[in-house]
């Protein structure tokens, strides 16, 4: 049985949350492959808005297990918040969420050592999150680090002290000011880890096999988006994690012939939070439009999303980087009513015309070549049939299949889990 595998295709807020809690009546188990609690995947049902940061998108289906991956780093105490986020609507999460032992914590010197070095960079951050998601996938590398796995040993709170002990020293080399007050930081997070050591920790890697072994159908769910992963996103405005498809193999023990069908989600335009270059960006009265209509905010961060064209040479490099079969178009509805449309098909580059992406993309050296399309004016949330669309829609969608040699199979038309047309 094969593990299908669904990730974003842009600078992540594609919609990977909504079309997971989707699809998830297909599956048995929801596997979440990478990254932390800077992820927030927002599911809209029942009037109800859900944002999950480090949960698989699967919790709100009673039959699927969920399952957070070795590529996975976990704050105890965000995660925490998300289990009693999950307690009024009644979710026994101790039965249906089950976490890997190799997957590594966040302690709170890492949070406050990524405030430190984020600070010192001065004009030259990166946008980090602040989360300690980079300290923490440092120390992963550094084979420094805490896993889940450990807090079942006798002497897990020594390793805790060694490793929060040289985190403080770390910290007073940046050289910048950072208030904080450790030992409170330390209650909230040990209790948070006794609440942590309720949950069923497993060997996730022999799990899968066995559960695919056993017929079991997989989900694995991708968090961030392809252009900000830390081989092949736009370095160094990146996360610290793979969130391409190969971070699925590297993050589940999956093996690269286990995977099935790659899903990959883009949005109808384009969005970027934080630093880095962002070819299609647009600062005029359509960027700021899409960003309201769109509600392009930060779902854990709040940060305003900065709002551009679509840029198929980037979604042509990310799909073949992740090997996409089916593809998901979002927020299509968000688009409704502009006088044009416009998308990136090639780039000027240093003196010539290139439709791979580069090394770098930076606005001095790339200047993006568009086509111009008619946009549909129709209301696109109340429709719930492809034979609904209009024709402006359809070639636009005609348009990207016959660029990408990839079809696109759902649209996305607005952010409740009814406003998702399959095509």
């Amino acid at each position: 049985m094969a593990v299908d595998l669904l990730l974003g295709l842009q600078w992540g807020d594609e919609g990977k949350g909504k079309i997971v809690d989707v699809l998830t009546s297909n599956y048995d188990i929801i596997a979440r492959f990478q990254g932390g609690p800077n992820a927030g995947h927002t599911l809209e049902f029942d009037g109800i808005k859900h944002v999950l940061r480090t949960i698989p998108s699967g919790i709100f289906h009673e039959s699927a297990i969920n399952l957070v991956g070795n590529g996975v780093v976990i704050d105890p105490v965000v995660f925490v918040q998300e289990l009693d986020g999950l307690d009024q609507f009644n979710i026994d999460y101790k039965k249906k969420l089950v976490l890997s032992r190799k997957a590594h914590i966040i302690l709170p010197t890492h949070r406050l050592l990524d405030a430190a070095s984020e600070t010192a960079k001065g004009k030259a951050k990166i946008g980090s999150t602040l989360k300690g998601i980079g300290p923490t996938y440092m120390d992963k590398t550094g084979r420094n680090g805490i896993r889940i796995g450990d807090l079942e040993l006798d002497n897990w709170k020594e390793k805790y002290r060694a490793l929060a002990n040289k985190h403080e020293a770390l910290i007073g080399f940046h050289d910048v000011k950072i208030q904080y007050d450790l030992k409170e930081l330390e209650d909230e997070f040990f209790t948070a880890v006794d609440r942590l050591k309720e949950l069923t920790f497993i060997d996730s890697e022999a799990y899968l096999h066995d559960a695919m072994d056993a017929g079991k159908s997989i989900l694995a769910e991708g968090a961030q988006g392809s252009l900000l992963d830390i081989d092949f996103g736009t370095y160094p405005y990146v996360t610290s994690s793979n969130t391409t498809a190969a971070g699925a193999c590297t993050g589940l023990g999956v093996a690269p012939n286990q995977i099935g069908e790659v899903f990959g989600i883009f949005k109808a335009y384009t969005t970027r939070v934080g630093s880095g270059p962002f070819p299609t960006e647009l600062f005029d009265d359509t960027g700021a439009e899409m960003a309201k209509v769109g509600h392009e905010f930060g779902a854990v961060t709040g940060r305003p999303r900065r709002c551009g064209w679509l840029d198929l040479v980037a979604l042509k490099y990310t799909c073949r980087v992740n090997g996409v079969t089916q593809l998901m178009m979002m927020k299509g509805d968000v688009l409704s009513g502009f006088d044009k449309l416009e998308v990136c098909t090639a780039y000027k580059y240093k003196g010539e015309t290139i439709t791979h992406l580069p090394f770098n993309i930076e606005p001095e050296n790339v200047t993006p070549i568009y086509t111009k399309f008619d946009c549909w004016k129709e209301d696109l949330t109340q429709m719930s049939d492809p034979s609904q669309f209009p024709k402006e829609l359809n070639e636009y969608i005609d348009f990207l299949e016959k660029e990408l040699q990839i079809p696109i199979k759902i649209v996305s038309v607005g952010p409740d889990r009814t406003q998702t047309i399959h095509r």
